[in-house]
């Protein structure tokens, strides 16, 4: 029988992106962390992982285009039978139709030869979290007994490069790394790493985060993302820094077409714990407490309809409040087109609130690399020594 996907009726929400919590354990204790279970071993079982597709697929809201994020704590200390068995059986129930890519954020400490086998088979998209040279990555990123983690994650980079797995690294930023936008630089060439992404450090859950809090930030990480941009593009072996690059898509785009930001959108991204509760939103609320909105749960996706989800007593006081910060962003922030109206968990960890609207983080993912990207233009449109300025490499044609 021909599996097709229904379209999405008018109105109704569209899932774009499943993020799934395989296992909320971690094998190492990030001094940033702010997952509040990483001590826990609970599995995802593959019943559940069965229902949540079928579920899904069957709701007429999943999207074209999706893409499965395999998140929380560490993925790879499943094995991979476990996740030739996860992908096998949500392959069954894919419809034809429907595009499906599947993603793993690791610290790529357990990457291995078997790994690599599996992640080109299915053509899995990875992500390695790496904080730079030893001194600022062993800083946080830390074993269960307090020892460095550099040395396995690189082991585990240079192996992905060895077999020619394409990857992206996240690089959390601290105080320390902050000043230092040369030697993350040069570590970067050093080790062959084309794509990047900072992270910077937030405020979340239990964590408070020191670099947030701290004065002067937005002009520190002006500093440090202008530097490291303009080093950058001095060699063509940096090929995307996802706060440069991933952001002109956003500013420059045809008149008319809105900015997408999936955290504000209603079941645009679908959350999914080891035990098959729900969440919406920025996936960073699953796994985290309050009162007001049911610790963000509104259904299991096992025993409960995407459709009745919909109108639980938490997903309604979400909208809504969530709905009330992006109106309030409209308002009041001149940098709401690019953004969309920014991370509610953010507003939450930082305001108090989702109907609140500017957050230190938006400061500094959203207002900084804009300024630069715009500023730059500026210069590249006007008579002046171009040498001096960051080049904006587009992949094409800019329409406004």
């Amino acid at each position: 029988m021909v599996r097709s996907l229904s379209k999405p009726p008018d109105g109704k929400p569209i899932i774009r992106t499943v993020v799934l919590q395989p296992t909320p354990f971690c094998n190492i204790n990030c001094r940033y962390c702010y997952l509040p279970q990483r001590n826990a071993t609970t599995v995802m079982s593959l019943a559940t992982i069965v229902a949540a597709f079928k579920n899904i697929f069957s709701s007429g809201w999943a999207s074209p285009q999706m893409t499965i994020i395999w998140h929380a704590g560490e993925p790879l200390v499943l094995p991979v039978s476990y996740y030739e068995a996860a992908f096998s059986a949500i392959e069954v129930s894919r419809p034809l139709d429907l595009e499906l890519r599947h993603s793993i954020q690791t610290n790529g400490m357990l990457l291995s030869q078997e790994w690599c086998d599996f992640i080109k088979k299915w053509h899995v998209g990875l992500g390695v979290s790496i904080d730079g040279p030893r001194h600022l990555h062993d800083a946080n990123r830390v074993t269960r007994s307090g020892g460095g983690t550099f040395d396995r994650t690189v082991a585990g980079i240079r192996l992905l490069r060895r077999e020619n797995i394409p990857f992206h690294v996240i690089s959390v930023l601290s105080e320390a790394s902050m000043n230092s936008p040369e030697e993350l630089l040069e570590f970067y060439l050093s080790e062959g790493i084309e794509d990047i992404c900072f992270n910077v450090e937030e405020s979340e859950g239990n964590h408070i985060s020191v670099l947030l809090n701290g004065s002067n930030v937005r002009t520190r990480f002006h500093r440090f993302l202008d530097r490291f941009w303009t080093l950058s593009r001095r060699t063509s072996k940096i090929q995307f820094i996802r706060e440069i690059d991933g952001m002109i898509t956003r500013i420059f785009r045809p008149e008319g077409v809105p900015v997408e930001n999936a955290q504000v959108e209603p079941f645009a991204m679908l959350n999914i714990d080891c035990h098959g509760n729900v969440s919406s939103f920025s996936p960073e609320l699953l796994g985290l407490k309050h009162a007001k909105y049911n610790d963000f749960i509104i259904g299991n996706i096992v025993s409960d309809s995407i459709e009745s989800m919909r109108n639980s007593p938490a997903m309604l006081a979400m909208t809504r409040d969530i709905a009330a910060g992006v109106e309030a962003c409209r308002k009041e922030c001149d940098y709401f087109s690019v953004c969309g109206g920014g991370a509610p968990v953010n507003k939450l960890s930082e305001n108090g609130s989702f109907a609140s609207s500017k957050t230190s983080f938006c400061t500094l993912v959203e207002m900084v690399p804009t300024d630069l990207i715009l500023n730059a233009l500026d210069y590249l449109e006007g008579n002046f020594d171009k040498a001096a300025a960051p080049a904006l490499r587009l992949s094409g044609p800019v329409q406004v």
